[in-house]
């Protein structure tokens, strides 16, 4: 048998997100590789450790930590910074599944949300085999994903009748947000390009540590909240050291919701 790697997605930060699917593969598991992002982010790992515990039947596993690659921040080439910390990644990967698992062990990556999106664990590991050091078999088991939490939260359909929804960063925002995106959900925003929007007549639907007991929403018309929203983004992260927060915005007349 070869070695195999389960991703996992766990859904936003609420343990009752794992899915049926995704605690049978929690189970199947006996190694669980989990990246330490410092003291500011230990709520993550925090959240990963629980969900084991509460899931997994035998107690017979293995959570292995490794410190997370950093990311060259201060970077003018951002892609090129990008490339250079999956590469730091794959790395580290390699050397976890090489000598941390054995010749017909199962281990687990537990993603935030979904693999499918916004996440760097599934090119990483191509990265990994590409590499042609160790081999090892792909299972990937979908997650809830942010998106899916922010609309239930608010309580709305992300998409209109017949209608588009464009997912997109806030790096990309200002190229993005045209004419033709009446529906757009917003990732990986420091909170600038949500106060840099021109069109302050668009409707925002915000929300961070969703699925958390610390969860927070707010919507409404952006010339209206959107202080509001900089303020509850700028005390969470103060208070707690990290943030994980995204919005959908809409255009108020845009077809029929």
């Amino acid at each position: 048998m070869a070695k195999k790697i389960l991703v996992i997605g766990i859904g936003t930060g609420n343990p009752e997100h794992v899915t049926v699917q995704a605690i049978n593969a929690l189970n199947e598991a006996r190694v669980f590789f989990v990246l330490d992002k410092g003291e500011a982010a230990e709520d993550l790992v925090r959240l990963r450790e629980e969900i084991c515990a509460r899931y997994i039947r035998d107690p017979g596993y293995r959570v292995v930590k490794a410190a997370n690659p950093e990311r060259d921040k201060a970077s003018a080439d951002y892609h090129g910074a990008v490339d250079r910390w999956h590469q730091d990644r794959a790395a580290l990967y390699e050397a976890l599944i090489r000598d941390e698992l054995g010749a017909d062990e199962c281990g687990a990556f537990l993603v935030w949300g979904d693999p499918s999106l916004y996440d760097s664990t599934l090119r990483i590991l191509d990265q990994v085999l590409a590499r042609g050091v160790i081999a090892f078999d792909v299972e990937v088991i979908p997650g809830i994903t942010s998106p899916q939490a922010l609309a239930a939260a608010h309580r709305i359909p992300l998409n209109r009748i017949g209608a588009p929804v464009r997912l997109t960063t806030g790096r990309r925002l200002s190229h993005d947000l045209d004419a033709s995106a009446d529906d757009c959900v917003v990732f990986l925003d420091d909170g600038s390009a949500l106060q840099g929007v021109a069109d302050r007549d668009l409707q925002v639907y915000w929300g961070a540590y969703l699925g958390a007991p610390e969860e927070m929403r707010v919507s409404g018309r952006l010339g209206d909240v959107a202080a509001e929203i900089d303020e509850k983004r700028r005390r969470a992260r103060a208070e707690r050291g990290w943030i994980m927060d995204l919005y959908l915005l809409r255009r108020a007349d845009a077809g029929r919701a």
